[in-house]
């Protein structure tokens, strides 16, 4: 029999009802792996450290794991594990919820500044979805955008269409449920009822049921033993009576074993582990099993050997592993490809919906006597208190004498007071509140808004695109290893892409928690932070200066708090021996955006603390103003450090403006320009180097949609400046 790779949604049920021991932990740190795993790192006050892993990759599953089954760190965090860093460091866990009936659990946390959500979509192709306190998307794994629902980041969260719930259900609906079938009994609580394949075998096994029996052939009795079994079921569930097991394929002799419930039973006496479930089953009566104490500790076991027993069920021999084991190339690429034709399905989708919001609005004003005399009818009516069930029949006597207005009317609806009118051959809801005209204009917004959607599908769709010619090359790379081939070019030396050129590039956006201050990343891929105003400066160092970070500041009057990061805000302080080249940069950023370079100074000195030696307690008789700070002890100084900073255009990882130094920035753009201090205003330089950067990429609307002259003039220091000429 098939090994079970995901799990089911009873499973779920019984998963979430047992993680809820664990509300209170406080997450410390959280990984992505590659292959779709997401670890969330925390610390348990009864239990220590605690490791919840959520795979929505291959084997789509929930577990908190022993820390000795947990993978190794990852190198370094793409974005959507730093955001979950920033987001969740020492917030508390409040608890796990199924959505529905479905595959879908929501993961709560809550701390002092803001409330957290994560989504695991355990089925399709798998998803992760970041919600902030109002539900909308902070950012996701993969875009999805359908007719039916749409999860992208600033959008808000679309749960699937709501599944029906056999564990919720009484008799009455579970009865008619089923009675609606046209099959057999079993495959009516697979698909009817969810309860999927394995799971409504075993509820009629338990019930005495026979399995293929025709629903038209079953009676009130086998309803009510299903009924019967299923309300067992979601006791057990409710009150966490669980018995959870690991099953075994029986082993080559053909011996069935016990069922594992001494413990000596080793796993050489046994076959690969063939499902995990959170109560015995009688479906597995004569096969092998092993008991736990808890369904987490029983799936942590499950996932844990899910390799190795694939191996073993595949006959290979585990002291090799079976040898070089070739990725799934085919379907990855089918996942692609279906992501693709999903989204070209639904950018038709859109343009469709468009089109008639947009016919819609037409013919409110090409029929605009008959809508306004309808909607100053409504609008007359309910000033003088007439009920809306009044408001309606008035409509259909009218219709019934002939008057055109009345006859156009099809739908009264109270609760959202609106009338639906057909026009043509639509039917168009008006807003009876407001005028045609701005009933018009709604539907102009609206197709506006769906045409948006349309764009950021076809953008999904460049990346899919992308991903999917990646996937095929390493398959070809693979392939040609594999048959002991040579690369075309050396192994470690990758085809750079030529960003300029491209006809159209991919738009790639994350945010940042540091993004609302002045900051860059060093050369060294250390991260700076500096203040845009006195507030900032005082909320940088009460709130983001640590131990082991270093406070820089210009030595003229007026300039930024600059801070060098020796960790990130959820990682724990420790002292760091920084490069001279990061040290560098930080300095030459703090001067920067001072004074100096208001004066048009090309170069002055910048001083560099420890932060202990900060304090905004003055000296005795001294008067420290907003956004200022006392400086005790020696101070370090970096000399002459030269007023320049560089702007440019990142295409990879993701596609963004950035500015600061230009040794950090340069190698990090695919085009940059150099500014020091000069004759152009802040926000005419901007436009300057925004024509110049849109003048050598091929794709100008990638241009426009990450680097308008508004995000270029965030990393312009104030004043003058000029470019420089290369």
């Amino acid at each position: 029999m098939d090994r079970k790779r995901e799990l089911t949604s009873v499973d779920l049920a019984a998963l979430t009802g047992e993680l809820g021991r664990y509300e209170g932990a406080k997450v410390d740190k959280a990984y992505l792996y590659d292959d779709g795993l997401l670890r969330l790192k925390c610390r348990d006050f009864d239990r220590g450290r605690l490791e919840l892993l959520v795979d929505v990759g291959e084997t789509k599953h929930v577990r908190v794991a022993a820390q000795e089954n947990v993978p190794d760190a990852p190198g370094r965090p793409p974005n959507f594990a730093m955001m979950l860093r920033n987001r969740l460091s020492g917030a508390d866990f409040v608890g796990a919820e199924q959505y529905e009936f479905d595959r879908i659990v929501e993961f709560h946390f809550e701390r002092e500044d803001q409330d957290t959500t994560i989504v695991a979509e355990l089925f399709g192709d798998g998803n992760v979805a970041v919600l902030d306190t109002n539900g909308e998307v902070v950012d996701c794994l993969e875009t999805v955008r359908l007719k039916s629902r749409t999860v992208a980041p600033g959008s808000q969260y679309e749960f699937p269409s709501a599944r029906f719930n056999p564990l919720t259900a009484d008799y009455e609906a579970f009865a008619a449920r089923m009675a609606d079938s046209d099959t057999d009994v079993v495959r009516t609580l697979a698909t009817q009822l969810d309860f999927g394949g394995f799971w409504g075998e075993e509820i009629c096994t338990r019930a005495g049921v026979e399995k293929t029996k025709d629903i038209a052939d079953a009676d009130e009795s086998d309803y009510e033993e299903l009924f019967r079994v299923v309300e067992d079921l979601r006791e057990r569930i409710s009150r966490a009576d669980l018995d959870p097991r690991v099953y075994y394929a029986e082993d080559d002799d053909g011996d069935d074993g016990d069922d594992g419930d001494d413990g000596d039973d080793g796993d050489d006496d046994r076959g690969p582990r063939i499902d995990v479930t959170p109560v015995p089953m009688e479906e597995y009566a004569d096969r092998p099993s092993e008991a736990f104490d808890t369904f987490t500790e029983a799936l942590d076991d499950y996932y844990t050997n899910y390799a190795a027993d694939e191996r073993k069920a595949a006959g290979e021999d585990e002291s090799t592993g079976g040898g070089r084991q070739r990725p799934d190339f085919e379907a990855e690429i089918e996942k692609k490809q279906r992501i693709i034709q999903q989204q070209e399905s639904a950018i038709e989708d859109f343009e469709a919906d468009a089109e008639a919001e947009r016919e819609k609005a037409e013919l409110l004003y090409a029929n605009y006597d008959l809508v306004d005399d309808i909607i100053s009818t409504v609008q007359g009516a309910r000033a003088e208190d007439v009920p809306w069930d009044d408001i309606e029949a008035k409509f259909e006597q009218g219709a019934e004498q002939g008057i055109p207005a009345a006859e156009a009317v099809q739908g009264v609806d109270g609760s959202q007071g609106t009338v639906t009118i057909e026009l043509g051959e639509h039917r168009v809801t008006v807003d009876t509140t407001m005028g045609v005209e701005k009933n018009a204009d709604q539907r102009y917004t609206e197709a506006k808004r769906i045409e948006e959607k349309k764009e950021g599908a076809q953008a999904a769709i460049e990346d899919q695109r992308e991903e999917l010619d990646e996937i095929k090359q390493r398959r070809e790379e693979w392939e040609r290893e594999d048959a002991g081939e040579q690369p075309a070019e050396e192994a470690d030396e990758q085809e750079e892409i030529d960003w300029l050129s491209k006809a159209s590039i991919p738009v790639r956006q994350s945010e940042h928690w540091y993004e609302e201050y002045r900051w860059f990343r060093t050369s060294d891929d250390f991260l700076v932070i500096g203040g845009r105003n006195a507030d900032q400066n005082e909320e940088l160092v009460k709130k983001y200066m640590d131990r082991g970070d270093k406070f820089l500041h210009a030595q003229a009057h007026g300039g930024p708090v600059t801070i060098l990061k020796a960790t990130g805000p959820s990682e724990p302080s420790k002292d760091i021996d920084f490069p001279q080249s990061t040290l560098d940069e930080a300095a030459q950023f703090a001067l920067a955006y001072s004074s100096v370079w208001k004066e048009g100074k090309f170069a002055d000195d910048v001083y560099m603390v420890d932060p202990d030696q900060v304090s905004k307690t003055p000296e005795s008789g001294e008067f420290l103003e907003k956004g200022g700070f006392a400086v005790r002890g020696d101070r370090e100084y970096f000399r002459d450090v030269a007023a320049e900073v560089a702007v440019g255009i990142r295409c990879e990882p993701d596609t963004r403006v950035i500015g600061g130094p230009p040794t950090a920035i340069e190698p990090d753009t695919e085009t940059s320009i150099r500014v020091e201090p000069g004759q152009y205003a802040q926000n005419d330089i901007a436009k300057m180097l925004y024509r110049e950067l849109k003048g050598r990429f091929a794709d100008e609307t990638f241009v426009r949609n990450v680097a308008s002259p508004d995000r270029i003039q965030e990393f312009l220091p104030p004043g003058g400046s000029r470019m420089i000429d290369d």
